[in-house]
């Protein structure tokens, strides 16, 4: 009889835990578009169980303990997100799960620059001559000078007094720009005379730009030549 009694006890008992299980089940959304998330990762923490959504984002959990636990949804991009939730008896409970994006914070970044090392550094279009280059061409008339150098210079047609005009690349003479130590000068070549208003030996250099040249020389669209001199370097 003792063994009847405890035989029916062990088969109640075992009856009475089976039907303390519930399930879970819900969809996993993107938060910020509420577009459904697939092949996101969800499981319980104290427990072994888990579940991967489907394309809907649907995701299902059956036969868990009755208990409160807390759910977490891992997804490659986005940020690991835990809910709360309660398994009840015989009941199937529905939850719904947000996921934001990942989002990193960068450092912050200084950009500088120098805009005159920038000019002097491109080399493009621009040839530098010194007087040393100057004097060692042979005089066409009067002195070696810088108007008689660029007679000579690839691309370069002159007419006039000297050289006094300077067709540079096809360009007009009023298409190009002359310059001393930054200021521009007007007909500067053989004007008057035989002599060059640039006297060679207070020259230190000139650049002469065929291209590439900057907006802050103005709409000359020819040719830059930008002569420095001598004193202008003891200053700087």
């Amino acid at each position: 009889m003792k063994n009847i009694v405890c035989t029916s006890l062990l088969l109640l008992l075992s009856l009475f835990s089976f039907a303390q299980v519930g399930a879970i089940k819900g969809f996993v959304y993107d938060k910020a578009n509420g577009e459904a998330l697939p092949g996101v990762s969800v499981g319980i923490k104290s427990i072994k169980k888990g579940a991967q959504s489907d394309v809907n984002g649907f995701f299902n959990m059956p036969k868990l303990p009755v208990g409160t636990y807390t759910m977490v949804a891992v997804s490659m991009g986005y940020d690991p997100t835990e809910i709360s939730a309660e398994v009840i008896a015989d009941e199937i409970i529905s939850v719904k799960i947000y996921l934001s994006k990942k989002t990193k914070e960068l450092k912050g970044v200084s950009i500088s620059s120098k805009r005159e090392e920038k000019i002097f550094d491109t080399k493009v279009g621009m040839t530098r001559i010194t007087p040393k280059e100057m004097k060692l061409m042979p005089s066409i008339g009067g002195e070696s000078d810088i108007a008689q150098f660029l007679q000579v210079m690839p691309g370069v047609i002159s007419t006039g007094d000297q050289g006094g005009q300077l067709y540079i690349r096809g360009g007009s003479p009023i298409q190009n720009k002359i310059m001393l130590d930054g200021m521009t000068i007007y007909n500067p070549f053989h004007s008057i005379g035989l002599y060059s208003v640039f006297e060679t030996d207070a020259i230190r250099s000139a650049d002469v730009m065929s291209g590439g040249f900057g907006v802050e020389y103005g709409d000359r669209t020819s040719a830059i030549v930008s002569v420095t001199n001598q004193r202008r370097k003891q200053e700087t």
